[in-house]
């Protein structure tokens, strides 16, 4: 098996606080002076909240963002590859399993894109069989794990799953985060369990954990106790008893060992309350106390420092000859891949896929939202005739089709927001390489959820305004299609170039609304584009909505005469007061270029804008920050 050693560990973070002009930045020490040697077996890091656990978990496993870290980790006495993140095993806090794909699809996913080519296909499905029954997980294998929406597999099968996507690539070393965090005892204990079995095969199990009841504290080989980011025991677990009762704390009968340590640090217990007697009144204020509890953990972790396990540990840390040794820094950011870009994009668009049709209430709403507003819109403007009226509804119509293009668009925010932490898991784990995801969500979303409801949207307008549609030739429908198409692929793109890299919805969700509002005042309906003062006409090469209004109007409006034969008093006075009674002279009236460049010239601009937020959106996913 594999012995993990860290030597001289010290981590800080810089804090900010307070609003963004009277921003102060505080350094903040989580770990000092840290010390250990993880052999195999169960390695537990427990510790009160706040006390380093999970910052130390993830230094050892090369997941923390480097600055401000120093200090030294060996893998059997040699420095840490540097795609070691790639190679052990992690598995979060947080579920990171698709919930609308099958247990076994999901081991699946691991398999596929972490197990090299050189895998036959047999000898990857015979591997996740394999883990599938060493988990316990048989009767669930063909059951969705399940979403906030559906109901699927128990949280301790979730957990399993969770632990079954890492041992894929069977790692030598296995960090878990929290295993227990939100099951109930006796699935706790039956995830311990199952980690001992794995243990005694040679594995190095690594964890932190919260408060462990006494059948699973008994199954721990080494112990490392953290408060306030020092080491307050390091050793074997079943001898913490008796260093605590060497320097003076007497552990109560029935008393669970794992909640007497924390009543120790957290100056609880009644060995503790005897010595804060003799000690006199601490003072009652929270500010006092937490420094109470500091300065305990100091005194702790120095009676540590002094005791024989520390000595014993130093030594060994010692004759690990410092010429191996290397730092940390260097480690950290180098993530390999067991197949290439294409394998990648063909599993990720494929889950992708999955997920869309496990989970299809938002695509089939979208495209029955569309198909009621597009026969609202073609009952409203129906039957348009070529007069003033005609003129005015036509217009009216199409500001409505592009509005509301650009406002559907808005769904696409999630894209990237509601599986960010599936994504940056498996990016760290060397799953995939971002391009291959991102171009699989964008096939997944663009293709379907932004194709299929403009080409509804298009064959029902189309027909129903007009007397015999809107322009009767082949050439002006499928231009408003493609027109109709650009806006929503644009309006998307910028939905995702504002989302990416976002964790809440709604700041998102807000940016949008707003950009949208002032695209739609320059659209060319609410105001005349050609009287916008100059310093503020520039504005208008920014709306998408602009673009694809313009397009619509040279589109339908060219070869139409809105004056008609008529002796009509009424038309003729308006044709005068306009001057518009041809499409072309309305079109000259808002500064529309009537010429097939001037048509073409809004879809190149439409593709241009399309092709800067998908680079905005793909540079802030690759730039996101990953590590924590």
């Amino acid at each position: 098996g594999s012995v993990l050693t860290f030597h001289n560990i010290c981590y800080r973070v810089k804090i900010k606080s307070g609003l963004l002009c009277f921003r102060k930045t505080t350094d903040k020490e989580v770990l000092r002076n840290v010390n250990g040697i993880m052999k195999p077996g169960l390695n537990a890091i427990l510790g009160p909240t706040g006390g380093g656990k999970s910052s130390l978990l993830d230094i050892l496993a090369a997941r923390k963002d480097p600055h401000g870290l120093s200090g030294d980790i060996l893998i059997n006495g040699a420095p840490q590859p540097a795609n070691f993140k790639c190679t052990s095993g992690y598995v979060v806090q947080d579920d990171v399993v698709m919930g609308t794909l099958t247990v076994r699809e999901n081991l699946k996913f691991s398999a596929a894109l972490r197990l090299p080519k050189s895998v036959k296909e047999e000898e990857k499905n015979e591997r996740v069989n394999q883990i599938i029954k060493e988990l316990g997980l048989s009767k669930v294998a063909d059951s969705k794990v399940g979403t906030q929406f559906s109901r699927g597999v128990s949280g301790g099968e979730r957990k399993r799953t969770n632990i079954g996507m890492e041992l894929i690539t069977d790692p030598a070393i296995l960090f878990l985060d929290e295993p227990t965090t939100g099951l109930d005892a006796s699935t706790a204990n039956a995830v311990l369990l199952l980690l001992k079995r794995m243990s005694k095969q040679g594995k190095t199990i690594i964890f932190s954990i919260h408060q462990p009841r006494y059948s699973i504290f008994r199954l721990f080989d080494n112990l490392t106790l953290l408060a306030a980011g020092r080491v307050l025991y390091h050793g074997p677990a079943q001898q913490a008893m008796e260093y605590f009762q060497s320097i003076g704390y007497q552990c109560e009968p029935y008393n669970n060992p794992a909640d007497f340590f924390l009543d120790i640090i957290n100056g609880d217990s009644t060995a503790v309350a005897l010595n804060k007697a003799a000690e006199g009144n601490t003072a009652e204020s929270t500010e006092e106390r937490s420094e109470y509890d500091k300065t305990l953990a100091e005194q702790l972790a120095e009676k540590y420092s002094n005791s024989a396990y520390y000595q014993e540990t130093k030594a060994h840390l010692e004759g690990i000859s410092s010429g191996d040794k290397k730092k940390t820094k260097g480690v950290f950011r180098q993530i390999t891949y067991a197949n290439s870009f294409l394998h990648q994009l063909k599993w990720v668009s494929r889950r992708t896929f999955k997920n869309m049709i496990g989970n299809p209430q938002a695509s089939i709403a979208q495209v029955c939202v569309t198909a009621f507003l597009g026969l609202v819109v073609g009952a409203i403007f129906f039957g348009l005739e070529e007069n003033s009226a005609g003129l005015q509804n036509r217009v009216g119509a199409m500001f409505f089709l592009t509005t509301n293009q650009c406002f559907s668009s808005i769904s696409a925010i999630e894209l990237f927001v509601v599986e960010k932490k599936i994504f940056i898991h498996e990016y760290i784990s060397g799953y995939y390489r971002t391009s291959a995801y991102f171009i699989a969500k964008l096939m997944a979303d663009l293709i379907p959820i932004r194709t299929l409801p403009s080409i509804i949207f298009t064959c029902i307008v189309y027909f129903m305004l007009g007397k015999y549609g809107l322009k009767p030739t082949v050439e002006a429908f499928f231009t408003m299609m493609f027109t109709l198409m650009m806006v929503s692929y644009t309006a998307t793109s910028m939905a995702l170039a504002i989302a990416a890299g976002q964790s809440v919805v709604a700041i998102a969700n807000l940016l949008m609304t707003i950009t949208f509002v002032f695209m739609i005042l320059f659209s060319g309906l609410l105001v005349n584009l050609t009287s916008v003062l100059s310093w503020l006409s520039w504005l208008k090469y920014f709306s998408i909505p602009r673009y694809g209004m313009t397009a619509l109007q040279i589109n339908e409006l060219t070869g139409l005469n809105f004056c008609g034969i008529s002796n009509n008093t009424l038309v003729n006075v308006c044709a005068f007061i306009c001057r518009a009674c041809t499409g072309e002279d309305y079109l000259k009236s808002q500064g529309i270029d009537a010429s097939p460049w001037g048509l073409w010239q809004n879809h190149l601009a439409l593709a241009c804008m399309t092709l800067i937020f998908l680079t905005i959106a793909y540079l802030k996913l690759h730039f996101m920050k990953k590590f924590s």
